[in-house]
């Protein structure tokens, strides 16, 4: 943010814009992109509307702080995400308003090397953990209805 007066760059702790007004930063040319189009291209989601849900089911932070699907994001940003039981911490490390393939959208952040411990920790338990709904194929039969009528405690609304 670039403040024309002096008094209100020393109030927000920047002494060059105090000394000089006018004095623009690298940061202010940052490039800048919305969250949820950055989410999209780096192919972490498949719409930009699924990146937005995430977002406003607050699944996505920047910086450990919530965001909304507007929120402005530069290289450099620190983006955490839960995807699933999967959490990802990523750096931001490129902008692309385009959808890409995987390897290029891949250049786009750089995954911390404990979320990549966690996701690879949780990948090998669920790996480990039986599902429930792999041992039963298809309907019900007559004799597997009425047990679970018998469990269940009535019968069902056949």
């Amino acid at each position: 943010m670039v403040f024309r007066h002096s008094r209100f760059a020393l109030q927000s702790g920047n002494a060059a814009q105090a000394i000089n007004p006018g004095f623009l930063s690298f940061q202010d040319f940052a490039p800048i992109m919305r969250i949820d189009k950055w989410l999209w291209a780096a192919r972490f989601f498949k719409t930009r509307s699924l990146a937005s849900e995430a977002i406003e089911k607050n699944r996505v932070q920047v910086n450990h702080a919530p965001v909304k699907p507007a929120k402005e994001i530069r290289a450099g940003d620190m983006v955490q995400l839960q995807i699933g039981p999967l959490r990802w911490e990523i750096q931001v490390m490129a902008l692309s308003d385009k959808r890409g393939s995987a390897s290029v959208a891949r250049l786009l952040y750089q995954e911390t090397v404990t979320s990549i411990a966690q996701r690879s920790a949780t990948i090998e338990l669920q790996k480990l953990q039986k599902e429930p709904a792999h041992a039963r194929k298809g309907r019900p039969t007559k004799r597997e209805r009425r047990d679970l009528e018998k469990v269940s405690g009535g019968a069902g609304d056949w």
